[in-house]
């Protein structure tokens, strides 16, 4: 069965560029692309996509109130957002209503797919650069907490890859290691650190003070 995508942008050419690109990949199905995210709510019980794509600055309705729309009808549907804006109060407005994944319009043509794939998967996709502002919003304890969730030496580096801000993918070839590979790991660091998807790793990771921040 091919993953149902919706798309909100109110750029045409950019709306039209993401759709040849995602069109020519066969897992993926596109059942909508959207000008503006007025009737979102109707949008996704009709559609039922299982990934939205949504511009945070659009006319009437912006990516947020869209968001925010979106999770007083389905708590859990990705949405992974697609701007040109990497300033904090945007990002943080977007992760505070709910949003899954944050990239920037300028990596989309690279991004969007893995994005999409990783997702699914429970992980919360981010251009780098969003990423390390997103950790830096994070408070963290005061001592470290390590020995507490024993996480394997290969768990730890993998946290630490994706604390930097890499996706599956990056962590992969950093680690000469396959995709499914990554994904066992890190579904063995969401059991033992008793989360649900990377952002929530990635948080308590900082919280207890189990990686370190790297900015570049």
């Amino acid at each position: 069965m091919k993953i149902k995508i919706l798309i909100y942008d109110d750029n045409e050419a950019l709306r039209n560029s993401i759709e040849a690109m995602l069109s020519d990949e066969p897992e993926f199905e596109i059942v909508a692309t959207m000008p503006n995210a007025e009737t979102v709510e109707t949008d996704i019980q009709q559609l039922t996509p299982a990934v939205v794509l949504m511009d945070i600055d659009m006319p009437e309705v912006n990516g947020v109130e869209a968001v925010r729309r979106i999770r007083k009808i389905n708590a859990e549907l990705p949405i992974i957002m697609l701007t040109v804006f990497d300033d904090n109060e945007n990002i943080f407005n977007a992760i505070c209503a709910g949003a899954s994944g944050y990239i920037l319009k300028r990596y989309a043509p690279l991004e969007i797919p893995e994005a999409i794939r990783t997702v699914l998967s429970g992980g919360a996709p981010m251009t780098a650069s969003i990423a390390r502002k997103v950790l830096m919003m994070v408070p963290r304890a005061a001592t470290p907490d390590k020995e507490k969730h024993n996480l394997s030496d290969k768990e730890n580096v993998i946290l630490q890859l994706l604390v930097n801000g890499n996706s599956y993918k990056m962590i992969a070839a950093e680690l000469g290691i396959s995709l499914d590979t990554v994904r066992f790991h890190i579904k063995k660091i969401y059991d033992k650190l008793h989360v649900h998807s990377a952002t929530e790793a990635v948080s308590k990771a900082l919280r207890d003070r189990l990686v370190s921040v790297f900015l570049f």
